[in-house]
């Protein structure tokens, strides 16, 4: 998803809300289980300029796309070190897709429309930033839970693993980086990403109606 022209004024807002809200969900979290670290260096916050990574920064402002700073997390300090790891893990795209519930919500309550993938031109501010925040926050939880490091996924699956099978995982970890890369490069990850964010979207906009008592 790149950012041209007007959608600007949608996108970066959305980026901006979805990233700080990921990073601040794993750093409290961590919290939660006995970490202080991020708290600590500032980082258990919704101030979007404690979260921001110059390159990722740049990137938003140069293709429309970038990344926050990833939240440091020490295991080692989590009262179960495996448990911990899967919520801390789990919260940040966890957190992106109750965003983007919520952004469905307040969408359909305030203009009575539902979002779609295709459906990227529209009539006013509030509406484009909403729709965005939709498309932005399950996108970018789906993206991390694609089981390969450094994305969270790989994290849930490890934790999830017999130990056995999760030192194994571990030492083919450096590959991870790789794999992403050259799916992305192979334009294969969008192809799979797709159809999962329109099916994700789909039974969020069914159950709004069905909240709001449209559905029947």
């Amino acid at each position: 998803m790149f950012f041209s022209g007007p959608d600007l004024l949608y996108r970066i807002p959305a980026l901006l809300i979805a990233l700080t809200f990921h990073e601040y969900a794993h750093a409290r979290m961590a919290y939660a289980w006995g970490d202080h670290t991020a708290k600590l260096q500032g980082r258990m916050t919704l101030n979007p300029i404690s979260h921001l990574d110059p390159i990722g920064t740049l990137m938003v402002m140069i293709v429309g796309f970038g990344w926050a700073r990833p939240v440091p997390v020490n295991p080692f300090n989590f009262r179960d070190q495996r448990k911990g790891m899967f919520w801390v893990s789990l919260a940040g795209p966890g957190t992106n897709l109750i965003l983007a519930f919520a952004a469905i919500l307040l969408l359909f309550v305030t203009t009575g429309s539902l979002p779609t993938l295709y459906r990227l031109a529209p009539p006013n501010i509030l509406e484009g930033i909403l729709i965005w925040i939709v498309l932005i926050n399950v996108f970018l939880a789906i993206f991390n839970f694609v089981p390969l490091p450094p994305l969270d996924g790989s994290k849930i699956l490890s934790s999830l693993l017999p130990r056995s099978y999760a030192q194994y995982y571990h030492s083919i970890e450096a590959y991870g980086p790789f794999i992403l890369i050259l799916l992305l490069v192979l334009g294969l990850l969008p192809r799979i990403l797709l159809p999962i964010a329109s099916f994700i979207i789909g039974v969020m906009n069914m159950l709004v109606l069905i909240i709001t008592g449209q559905f029947f």
